[in-house]
């Protein structure tokens, strides 16, 4: 692929700034064919293990015995690994992109060229392939960056060709598959293969917190909710009569973080593009129901890209997740096109996985969202390879990729324990969102409350739904127990650490929703 011309690609920042930069004009790259790297026969012999490629739930406790051995095992991936020769000359290529000085700067790579300088060689993907479709599985092809090579097959081919079988296990009353060992390849395929993307069906978690349903007060134009209980859970019920609260609106969040003058000047992502990755349907009446409500061209219709089988609505978490992506990137860069791609997932593929790999291997837009989370020792050696080599490849072509960095703090694996001792497997944090080469998006808390004698509301909405007069204070996502924000709502002064988070207990707060939560990124 060769770009014509110069595009800037701007991307507006949770701070308020906007982040911009420019593609050029590229003419076609000379590509060597690499070397290749498989130079002894394929013997079954002689295997080598891919260690750290097994869930840590996998284990008897939970163990429900094998699968069905013609279970379909679909769109399975194999991660492909660069030479270390070429790894260090794409680092190079990566730090002299960002050089002003240097002439390769902004000049990104297409999909194809970055293939054709950093992949396999057509051999070694030959031979992985041949190796593949001896053992019975049909190989879909490999991804124009030659980072992947994608198959498909059954639970059986698998135990045979990777020597590890494949259970069923429950894991808090929710069933699942995964391999129940790490699995094995030929010690002549390892210099090209690093490993499985995944052998199950573990997911990563959508990261958000849903806050229930609102309605508009006709008279002031306040955003009221339905289940205030939701809102005002764990700390402001600490208080009797505190229940003041406000809804933050893509105009609220303009007048805030001062990106209504950027909008006056026209710089209102018009002319840009915006894709989300996603593995739900989102129903677009609930777009258009959001720019309607909030003063927003409702007429700007997201694109949605519906990347193989139709994946219907999986969860209503990916539902609601998948849904505030776009309304929410279209809600900030209110003029900008927004790609939503969507992919059902797999018993071995993750949706929003392979949604983001199409997204960067057909280059559809210079920014990317990615909402899911999921901790990375949970990912196995070949899950963190692959989001890192995936995001390697997005930074090189030049795509800015935001991604969650989800709000368990340091104890990101822990999600879902029982309070209040949730921590219990140590530091951790997101594997998709802590690689060199993605941008790991955090939280903030207004922390208007807190600060009496300043009015930072108007008393009444506007037509659009907001009422921020400007700048409020924020506090940095970490809401310990011990944090200034929650001493000043619960009235302590001068208390040490234990006595703060006894005092919460007293109250009945779960400290889990409290402790443990903050910008997980690593």
């Amino acid at each position: 692929m060769t770009f014509s011309g110069k595009r800037t690609v701007c991307a507006l920042l949770a701070s308020g700034t906007l982040a911009c930069g420019c593609i050029f004009g590229q003419s076609p790259i000379a590509t060597p064919q690499p070397t290749s790297r498989v130079v002894l026969p394929v013997d079954e012999s002689k295997m080598v293990t891919l260690h750290g490629n097994t869930r840590p739930e996998a284990k008897p406790l939970f163990d429900k015995g094998r699968v069905d051995p013609q279970l379909a095992m679909d769109r399975m991936l194999l991660v492909l690994q660069r030479s270390p020769e070429q790894e260090a000359a794409l680092e190079g290529l990566l730090q002299r992109q960002l050089d002003p000085g240097s002439p390769d700067f902004h000049h990104w790579l297409s999909p194809e060229d970055f293939g054709a300088l950093y992949g396999p060689s057509d051999l070694d993907i030959q031979i992985v392939t041949s190796w593949l479709q001896s053992h019975g599985f049909s190989v879909e092809g490999v991804s124009k960056g030659r980072t992947f090579l994608q198959f498909s097959g059954t639970a059986a081919l698998v135990q045979q060709a990777f020597h590890t079988e494949i259970h069923r296990y429950v894991v808090h009353g929710e069933e699942h598959i995964a391999n129940s060992s790490d699995p094995s390849i030929p010690m002549a395929l390892s210099p090209v293969v690093a490993g499985i993307f995944s052998l199950n069906d573990f997911q990563a978690t959508p990261l958000h917190h849903d806050l229930g349903t609102f309605h508009r007060d006709p008279r002031t134009g306040k955003w009221i909710p339905e289940n205030q209980n939701l809102i005002t859970q764990p700390l402001l019920r600490v208080v009797s009569d505190y229940g003041t609260f406000e809804l933050v609106t893509p105009y609220d969040f303009a007048t805030i973080y001062n990106v209504a003058p950027l909008w006056t000047a026209g710089i209102d992502g018009t002319g840009q593009t915006i894709a989300i990755a996603g593995r739900s349907d989102i129903n677009l009446s609930d777009v258009a129901t959001f720019r309607s409500s909030f003063g927003l061209d409702s007429s700007n219709v997201p694109n949605v890209i519906i990347n193989g089988a139709d994946p219907g609505y999986p969860t209503a978490g990916d539902r609601l997740e998948n849904t505030l992506d776009v309304e929410w990137s279209g809600g900030i860069a209110k003029g900008a096109t927004i790609d939503f791609v969507t992919t059902m997932s797999t018993k071995s593929t993750d949706g929003a996985f392979a949604s983001a790999l199409y997204i960067i291997d057909n280059a559809i837009a210079p920014v990317m969202s990615f909402s899911y989370g999921l901790c990375e020792l949970y990912m196995g050696a070949s899950g963190n390879a692959g989001y890192d080599l995936l995001w390697q490849q997005g930074a090189a072509e030049g795509i800015s990729e935001f991604v969650a960095s989800g709000d368990g703090g340091a104890a990101t694996c822990d999600a879902g324990g029982t309070p209040p001792y949730t921590a219990s497997n140590g530091f951790a944090v997101s594997g998709i969102s802590s690689t060199p080469y993605d941008i790991a998006v955090g939280g903030t808390d207004l922390n208007w409350a807190n600060n009496s004698g300043t009015t930072y509301w108007n008393s009444t909405n506007t037509a659009n739904g907001s009422n921020a007069r400007g700048y409020m204070p924020e506090v940095p996502w970490n809401a310990t127990c011990v944090g200034d924000a929650v001493d000043q709502l619960i009235g302590a002064t001068n208390l040490d650490e234990e006595q703060t988070c006894q005092t919460l207990l007293n109250y009945g707060i779960d400290l889990s929703l409290v402790s443990v939560t903050g910008g997980g990124g690593g």
